[in-house]
């Protein structure tokens, strides 16, 4: 297993992924993008806008080289300053307040032939939540994890519980996922290419799960008391990213391309001053679930 091999299959998932969503839309088509970056390597962009069911999204491939920022290196540790990093990084934002946000991502880093890892994940944030989607969402990934590792899901998750929380508002971006980072033979008894397979199983999981999400809710109808509250869930989605995520800090430090970077954030978001939800509305049952440490299967 080569890093070339790696990113040539990352590569594979997400035409894999942006052919499934196209179809799944039924409307809009993905703009594709190839560019550099300086420094090393580059990637492949991809864009979804204005459709029938996904009013944004994106499905990045990137493949970059080069000099490791002297901050990073320090945060990681190590000497060496020469690194590699492949992945593929998705977010959907929805139309329909009833559809909700996904996002995922895989990702392989390399120092050397000593240092290097997997991490990635997905989470799901939906604007109303439905239990029955979290318990459908949670068992899909429960089932994927316990094909690799009996250990993966409930490590995994309570990783993505912590991870997602955005502290000043304290509650959770949404119902959570699975969330890894640094992973080795060292840290899970497998091997490299066992942990490839696992990130690879990740991947081509996104489509299936989030197809079933969407045709389950698409067709239902909102108000616009609806899409201002999916609106305000939008404004939380870009603090967490902006505040916390540590693929826009990465990207950031590491001259990545601002406009994929960038490609989480929804078109449209709202801040409402001092939003307070009504008392047994279907926003304060939402706002009730935001919370870490919810067994949803």
């Amino acid at each position: 297993m080569t890093r070339e091999h790696i990113a040539d299959t990352y590569k594979q998932i997400q035409q894999e992924i942006t052919d499934a969503l196209e179809q799944l839309d039924g409307g809009a088509k993905f703009v594709e993008e190839n560019w550099q970056r300086d420094g090393g390597g580059g990637g492949r962009t991809r864009v979804i806008q204005h459709g029938a069911i996904f009013e944004k999204g994106g499905v990045n491939f990137s493949e970059v080289h080069g000099k490791l920022p002297e901050p990073i290196r320090k945060s990681f540790g190590v000497e060496e300053d020469e690194f590699f990093a492949t992945g593929v990084s998705i977010v959907i934002h929805p139309n329909n307040p009833w559809v909700p946000i996904i996002h995922m991502n895989i990702r392989y880093f390399e120092l050397n032939d000593q240092v290097k890892w997997f991490g990635g994940g997905i989470d799901l944030t939906p604007h109303y939540v439905d239990q029955e989607d979290a318990k459908y969402f949670h068992q899909s990934l429960k089932d994927v994890c316990d094909t690799h590792h009996p250990e993966f899901y409930a490590k995994y998750k309570a990783w993505a519980d912590r991870y997602f929380y955005i502290k000043h508002r304290q509650e959770t971006r949404g119902i959570g996922g699975i969330f890894y980072d640094k992973i080795t033979p060292q840290n899970t008894d497998l091997s490299y290419e066992q942990i490839f397979d696992f990130s690879c199983d990740l991947g081509r999981l996104f489509p299936k799960v989030y197809s079933e999400l969407v045709n389950k809710s698409r067709h239902k109808t909102f108000t616009e008391q609806e899409k201002n509250w999916q609106l305000l869930r939008r404004g939380r989605y870009v603090e967490f990213n902006l505040v916390y995520d540590s693929g826009t800090k990465f990207g950031l430090e590491t001259n990545g391309r601002i406009e994929s970077i960038l490609m989480s954030l929804p078109e449209q978001a709202n801040w409402f001053y001092n939003y307070q939800a009504e008392p047994g509305s279907r926003e304060e049952q939402t706002l009730s679930l935001l919370k870490q440490d919810i067994a949803w299967v």
